[in-house]
């Protein structure tokens, strides 16, 4: 069993060392790996870290981007996990699974290997992804009936809440060794079975095409509040944005059945 180890960094340099530690704990769980980087421009030292480690490690493989894709951070990341998948695609595509990450403090603490391993070689998901001591990363969560982006709700604070809540408690109730059923969640960390996604992308724009209207409907009605779409990030632009994840996990599901599934236990200390 092989595995890509993917991130996108820009101005994480503080944080690499520990990042690839844990990458390489990753790696010790397979046959071989790689670890895919798409550097995106910095102001500190996160591309000299780059080539530093790329001495000590050969197995480190990055792209370097010196074209600005969009004004929307969204945009901009799932461009860069695309780059990732891309150099997949191009000389990984045997590698039966990959890993995209954060690479900044999300997933700098020390990693429970012992974990990970547990869930690798169990057929019971395609994209497997950990709770936290503090479920953070709603963003990038859609599950029944919270399956929109908070973001997109004039009272999101609120909507925030009840979505915190909510996937906090539905997670303490899942059996032992059992997983979560969603539609889209990261938390910082996922691993994923290559063939389900290879043929799907990040897109940071908002996807309403890929989301069944009913759930659409549904959502709005337990939210009490219409979907909206407004400035956003201190721009004067209107709102297409959306978290990258949402796109490229709903896309393999439409396209290829793929399970997206939330382990209640804890990957990072």
């Amino acid at each position: 069993m092989k595995c890509c180890i993917c991130g996108a960094v820009r101005n994480v340099g503080g944080h690499l060392d520990k990042i690839f530690s844990n990458m390489e704990k990753i790696g010790t769980l397979f046959d071989d790996y790689v670890i895919i980087i798409y550097y995106d421009s910095s102001g500190d030292n996160t591309l000299q870290k780059l080539k530093d480690y790329q001495v000590i490690n050969p197995k480190l493989k990055f792209y370097v981007n010196k074209t600005i894709v969009s004004n929307f951070r969204t945009q901009r990341i799932a461009n860069a996990r695309n780059g990732c998948l891309q150099m997949i695609r191009a000389n990984y595509s045997d590698y039966e699974m990959f890993v995209m990450m954060d690479c900044d403090d999300v997933c700098s603490q020390d990693i429970k290997l012992d974990v990970l391993k547990k869930y690798l070689y169990k057929n019971s998901w395609d994209s497997l992804s950990f709770n936290r001591s503090d479920y953070y990363d709603i963003w990038a969560l859609s599950i029944r009936p919270y399956i929109f982006s908070f973001r997109h709700f004039k009272n999101e604070v609120k909507v925030l809440g009840k979505m915190k809540s909510y996937i906090t408690d539905l997670l303490s109730k899942v059996p032992e060794n059992g997983l979560l059923k969603c539609a889209s969640a990261f938390n910082g960390f996922a691993i994923y079975k290559t063939n389900k996604f290879l043929n799907c992308n990040y897109d940071g724009r908002v996807r309403l095409d890929l989301i069944p209207k009913n759930y659409i409907y549904n959502n709005v009605v337990i939210n009490g509040q219409k979907i909206e779409f407004k400035t956003y990030a201190g721009t004067e632009q209107t709102l297409n944005e959306d978290c990258e994840h949402r796109a490229f996990h709903m896309e393999a599901i439409h396209k290829n059945g793929a399970r997206i599934r939330i382990s209640p236990e804890i990957l990072f200390n």
